[in-house]
């Protein structure tokens, strides 16, 4: 029999200042001395999201290679190991089928104990799953209030406008122009090749790919740009002078 024990940090930052590890590991060791069992090898997963799963992770794929009939896995909380409920019960599935027993500290031990035991791991999976959407939803919520707001999101500075440093976006008048004179030029009839090329003469340096970002944006790219951008693949999008 070996006994595993498995860490996980979901930052680079958490990896390599070590506190999350050390107590998790501390956590592990003290558990594992009360209930007669000694630590074998420690897994180690650093920077590593709990939205991968664990047989997908590094050192959790390494972990299940290792795997054989009698060992022990020990982890801290359930959510160093799993993603989802249906992640959860389906890898307890597969350690069971391997005569491996896992146990969850933060559930009280070994899960497959008893009945009441899976019952327990079954819901707690649940709400660790619930969780992870309800903060997928407040991410959502922040930044749907943020664009809403007009802050910037991150990305390419969108031609036009400046970013103030609470994120902020400010009319550039510089650039701002130059999108006046793109709508112009192309209510008039000319190709975004041409348009480019009179934003040139004014020391404006876009590609004709960038202008046709810039009046889809506003709304007014009209449809002749598709065939004209058909043959532009690999071309940069933006020059180097906005």
């Amino acid at each position: 029999m070996t006994v595993y024990a498995y860490v996980r940090v979901s930052t680079a930052r958490q990896a390599s200042e070590g506190e999350s590890l050390d107590v998790q590991q501390r956590q592990i060791s003290g558990y594992a001395l009360m209930h007669g069992l000694a630590v074998d090898e420690t897994m180690i997963e650093e920077g590593v999201s709990g939205s991968v799963p664990v047989v997908e992770r590094p050192a959790g794929a390494a972990l299940f290679a290792k795997l054989k009939d009698g060992d022990v896995v020990i982890a801290a909380k359930l959510d160093r190991l799993f993603r989802s409920a249906i992640d959860a019960l389906h890898v307890q599935q597969v350690l069971r089928a391997k005569g491996v027993r896992l146990h969850l500290i933060d559930l009280g031990g070994d899960i497959a104990g008893n009945g009441l035991s899976k019952l327990f791991f079954t819901i707690a999976s649940a709400f660790a799953e619930a969780e992870r959407d309800r903060i997928r939803e407040r991410i959502s919520q922040v930044k749907a209030d943020q664009r809403e707001r007009g802050r910037f999101l991150g990305g390419a500075r969108p031609f036009g406008y400046q970013i103030a440093d609470d994120g902020e976006l400010l009319e550039d008048a510089t650039e701002q122009k130059a999108i006046s004179r793109m709508r112009e030029l192309r209510g008039q009839g000319l190709s975004l090749r041409a348009i480019a090329e009179a934003l040139a003469e004014d020391r404006i340096a876009l590609s004709h790919v960038a202008v046709k970002k810039v009046l889809q944006r506003s709304g007014n790219a009209g449809t002749a740009e598709l065939e004209e951008t058909a043959t532009t693949a690999g071309q940069p999008a933006l020059s180097t002078r906005w």
